[in-house]
């Protein structure tokens, strides 16, 4: 029996697919290619320039298990075009698992390896740690770093992030049917004849014809395009039906962390990209950030004007692009325009700081994952930037070739001591505490203690239930009163409550609106909530 539950033991904790978690950040991954096919770089530097999404095949080594036909190519923008001019072999790499034997798989079902060269990154921590800070809030890649070898020749440590494709809108959505959108333009396309200038992926609607959209946006699936271009009519001339289409809630995350991180390489930023779309099956718009390499400061412009210096950077406004009404961004002109919805993104703000930063929480992981990996960066010949620059970057300024990247720390010490202090923040948030629920002849009750939300002259804010089930996965809002209409609960006890159809599954969570912001209970919700057993 002893000898038994050893073996079960080992194939547990020992099978390759344990040992093999491609995105366990306490783990350093192995990566190798073997690429037969003749003057095979110049090739895919080809396929790059024309735009291709063609790949040539290769046997690919994770770990020391191998897996035949898989298909390469090259993928990045910046990343790839700016270091291919310096001639250095540390590339980023798209490896498709599947290419030709369609069932192959890596170990969790993965199908994809992107494979990134830390570009703009001498401290080579931003993609992992702003990735690693994410999953808390909203569906977000895993990262963490591979040693990646071509015909055995060691190119270097790259970032290893995982595909938003079937397989993680299976993991996050439980489904994959639905419209995928990369939102990423095509730089320097062509102008299409009739249609407006290229607006980058803004979703300012530009027409009824799919044509005026495809420079801006690549369509992953067969079928998209009529939903996207009803999101951006709803979106522009319609906002007050905007939940009809868009997970809100999960936007105003990906707002508020590109706003906390200063992730202005993003949809807030110049360039207005690196962000998914799904539609999932109940119409619903679900975005989902990508390409967090430059984040946490490492790219200036935030769409305004010149580059940003350290203190503008340190200091970016929490309303950036709100307060001027800037309709190149209307996610954020137009949805922090909705009362309720700028406070609870100001709440979400607050919750970023709260849990990562202002509790020194993201030192102490930058320092881990900076041991993990100190000496593979120092052994990494081809990396893009010195090992000093990798060994103070952490903390201070260190140079991209011509760049300055601004410390991570430097960076968010000060913009942690400026959003705290900002007058939005001053006033504490609402109190919610005694979530209940229980089932009732006419529903299910719900209540809530909610305190210290009162505005200036002393008047109560709004309080809303939001909630959603197996039968409607769509979340509903409702308000919530504090009226004393249910069995003990009397009039100004600070109870309030909402009742709703009982229905299996059923999750909720609490808003509580104050004078300036809002909170949440959970306060992570959507992505967490209380749920009816």
């Amino acid at each position: 029996m002893n000898k038994y539950w050893c073996l079960l033991f080992a194939i547990f904790f020992f099978s390759p697919l344990k040992s093999q978690d491609l995105y366990n950040l306490n783990r350093i991954q192995t990566i190798k290619l073997y690429i037969d096919t003749p003057n095979w770089d110049n090739r895919l530097n080809a396929y790059k320039k024309q735009g291709l999404d063609k790949r040539i095949p290769a046997k690919l080594v994770v770990n020391g298990v191998t897996y035949d036909s898989v298909g390469v190519r090259y993928k990045g923008n910046s990343s790839y075009f700016n270091t291919r001019k310096e001639n250095t072999s540390k590339l980023p790499f798209n490896i498709k698992i599947n290419h030709i034997k369609k069932s192959q798989r890596l170990p969790g079902g993965f199908k994809r390896l992107k494979l990134s060269n830390v570009f703009r990154d001498p401290s080579f921590l931003r993609e992992v740690l702003s990735y690693e800070i994410a999953q808390n809030y909203m569906p977000s890649p895993r990262a963490n770093f591979a040693k990646v070898y071509v015909n055995d020749e060691y190119l270097g440590l790259y970032n290893n992030t995982e595909s938003i494709d079937s397989h993680f809108l299976m993991d996050h959505f439980k489904e994959e049917d639905g419209a995928l959108f990369k939102c990423d333009p095509v730089w320097k396309a062509k102008a299409i004849a009739g249609c407006k200038p290229n607006q980058k992926s803004t979703l300012v609607y530009m027409a009824k014809d799919s044509t005026c959209y495809t420079n801006a946006y690549e369509l992953k699936t067969k079928t998209g395009w009529p939903q996207l271009i009803n999101l951006t009519d709803i979106l522009n001339n319609k906002t007050e039906q905007i939940e009809t289409i868009l997970n809100v809630d999960q936007t105003l995350w990906m707002l508020a962390f590109n706003n906390v991180l200063v992730n202005l390489d993003s949809y807030t930023g110049r360039l207005v990209h690196n962000y998914y779309l799904y539609q999932d099956i109940n119409g619903i718009f679900q975005p989902m950030i990508w390409d967090l390499n430059m984040s946490l400061g490492g790219f200036r412009f935030d769409g305004t004007g010149k580059a940003l210096n350290d203190k503008e950077l340190q200091t970016l406004s929490p309303f950036i692009h709100y307060k001027s009404k800037n309709t190149e961004r209307p996610l954020i002109s137009l949805l922090l325009k909705n009362n309720l919805y700028r406070k609870v993104y100001l709440a979400h703000m607050r919750t970023i700081v709260e849990d990562h930063f202002s509790n020194g929480k993201y030192k102490e992981r930058a320092s881990v994952i900076q041991n993990l990996i100190d000496a593979e960066v120092k052994n990494d010949n081809n990396k893009l930037y010195d090992y000093e620059g990798f060994k103070q970057n952490l903390n201070t300024t260190a140079m991209a070739k011509t760049s300055k990247i601004i410390g991570i720390t430097e960076l968010m010490d000060n913009r942690v001591d400026y959003l705290t202090n900002h007058p939005v923040f001053q006033k504490p948030p609402p109190t919610i505490s005694e979530v209940e629920h229980q089932n009732d002849p006419e529903g299910i009750f719900i209540s809530a203690k909610i305190t210290n939300n009162e505005d200036k002259d002393g008047k109560s804010q709004p309080a809303f239930l939001v909630y959603k089930n197996a039968k409607n996965g769509a979340w509903q809002r409702v308000e919530m009163f504090d009226d004393g209409s249910h069995k003990d609960y009397s009039k100004d006890d600070d109870i309030y409550a909402a009742t709703i159809e009982k229905a299996a599954g059923t999750k909720y969570y609490i808003i509580a609106e104050g004078e300036r912001t809002a909170a949440l209970s959970p306060k992570r919700a959507s992505y967490e909530f209380h749920e009816v057993k």
